[in-house]
Formats: C-alpha cells, sequence, structure tokens
C-alpha cells in the first residue's frame, strides 16, 4: 500500500469565467495533520469537495485512500469522513441520540455502544443525555467530530473546524484534532487561522490565487521568509509573518 493517503496532481477548477484552482499539487502522509491554509475564497473549500467527491474536477487527478475521486468515488466516501465549517448536529435530539443515528445509518452492529464509546472519548458522557440545543459551541464542535468518527474512517476532512468558535472552545477542538491524529487517523485540515496550522500540522501548504505556492513543515516554511536583520536576538518568524511574506513575494512578481 502506498504511504500516502491523498495524492493530488494537477488539479483544475474554474466556476464559469473565475479559474479557482490553477494546477494543483501536494500529497498528504498517512497519520499525518496536513493543514491547507489561504486566505477566504483562496479555493480551500473547492479542494475539499473535490476530495471528498462532493465536485467534479475539469482537469488533473486526485486519489484518496487508494481510490481515484472520479473513477472510485464511493470507494472514496466509505473511507473518509467530512466536518464541515457549520457543527452538522440535530439540535433536538441528545448528543447520545444524534451518534446513534449516525451509527444506524452506516449500519454498525451495536450503534448504542458506539455512541457510549465516543461519548466517553470526547469528554461528552455527563452531558449525553442533554438536548444539543443547551451545548456550548466547542461541546457542538466536538459531537460534530464525533458523529464523523463513527465507523472509524481512516481519513476525516476538517474544513474550518473552529471557525466562529471562541479561544477555549478552539483549544478544545485542538486536543480533539492532536488526539485523532495520535491514534492513526489522517486529518487533513482547511484553515485561515494561522496559528490552527501552527499549533497542529506535521505539514502545512499555502494555497494562493489557485496554486500551492509553498509547502513543507514549519521549520521548511520558516526557511523561506527573510532572515532576522536584528543582530543581537534572531527572533524566531510566526506562521503569520511567513504566510505573508510568500504570499507578498508572489504578488510583487
Amino acid at each position: 500500500m502506498p504511504n500516502n493517503s491523498i495524492q493530488v496532481k494537477g488539479l483544475q477548477k474554474s466556476y464559469k469565467k473565475l479559474h479557482v484552482l490553477k494546477g494543483v499539487d501536494f500529497e498528504v502522509e498517512k497519520g499525518s495533520i496536513f493543514a491547507l491554509l489561504g486566505s477566504n475564497g483562496a479555493g480551500k473549500t473547492t479542494i475539499v469537495k473535490i476530495l471528498t467527491t462532493l465536485l467534479k474536477p475539469d482537469s488533473g487527478t486526485a486519489t484518496v485512500n487508494g481510490f481515484d475521486v472520479a473513477s472510485k468515488p464511493e470507494s472514496v466516501r466509505q473511507s473518509i469522513s467530512l466536518t464541515g465549517q457549520f457543527a452538522a448536529v440535530d439540535e433536538i435530539l441528545t448528543g447520545r441520540e444524534n451518534l446513534i443515528m449516525i451509527a444506524k445509518l452506516r449500519h454498525l452492529k451495536n450503534p448504542r455502544q458506539v455512541a457510549d464509546d465516543l461519548l466517553n472519548r470526547f469528554g461528552l458522557t455527563d452531558a449525553a443525555g442533554r438536548g444539543v440545543s443547551t451545548y456550548s459551541g466547542g461541546m457542538r464542535r466536538r459531537l460534530d467530530i464525533a458523529m464523523s468518527l463513527v465507523g472509524k474512517p481512516q481519513l476525516i476532512f476538517l474544513d474550518e473546524p473552529t471557525t466562529g468558535l471562541d479561544p477555549e472552545a478552539r483549544i478544545e477542538v485542538w486536543k480533539t484534532v492532536k488526539e485523532l491524529a495520535a491514534n492513526g487517523t489522517t486529518v487533513f485540515l482547511t484553515t485561515q487561522y494561522l496559528e490552527e496550522a501552527e499549533q497542529l500540522a506535521d505539514r502545512i501548504a499555502i494555497l494562493h490565487e489557485g496554486r500551492i505556492i509553498a509547502n513543507g513543515t514549519l521549520a521548511d516554511l520558516k526557511k523561506l521568509f527573510p532572515p532576522a536583520k536584528v543582530e543581537y536576538i534572531e527572533k524566531q518568524p510566526s506562521l503569520e509573518e511567513i504566510f505573508l511574506a510568500i504570499v507578498g513575494k508572489k504578488e510583487e512578481k
């Protein structure tokens, strides 16, 4: 088996006259956290939609868990999970009922046991019997991610998972994402929060004007940043400074 969960080559996509993806290439290693960074409208969600078979590319190839997204969409869908920007939980049901419903939809043998295991893993046991409408933003997001893990997908897509969350809830979600990867799940994360990528990702790719303009570890990206001018103390650049420097460099050309 190849060691990559995702392999993307020459991906292009246009909406009418808008050329969103102009030849995107990257790969994601199994069991890693990969962060796709980019401003709003850079095309991050378009890439996620192509990789999760919700959208067909105009050209290029993409394989997910060894399956081609164009020719084997069913196999791709069975091996992945997608958590969008807004929590897809049923407000009227309790946390436990939400999880049982998904387990039944996935035709799992013991839906109650599956639900209880995930509630325990995500620290939601005490709130399991409460309606989700009473949950905080962070709890709702944790439940949303727990629902994505019903059936143990090999790869989970998190599309801007902490948008709109307060700092405390964001840290809760970060902890959850780190635990997923520690347990062998591959995580594909899109974010516009640079600190999020800095905290979580093994590799970071920057999407700008339809292309990946930088891709590597945080240490690799730091090498692209101009060296510190001050001779007394060499300050490590933040990912935000690196991002702005790289994007700015491309715009000047």
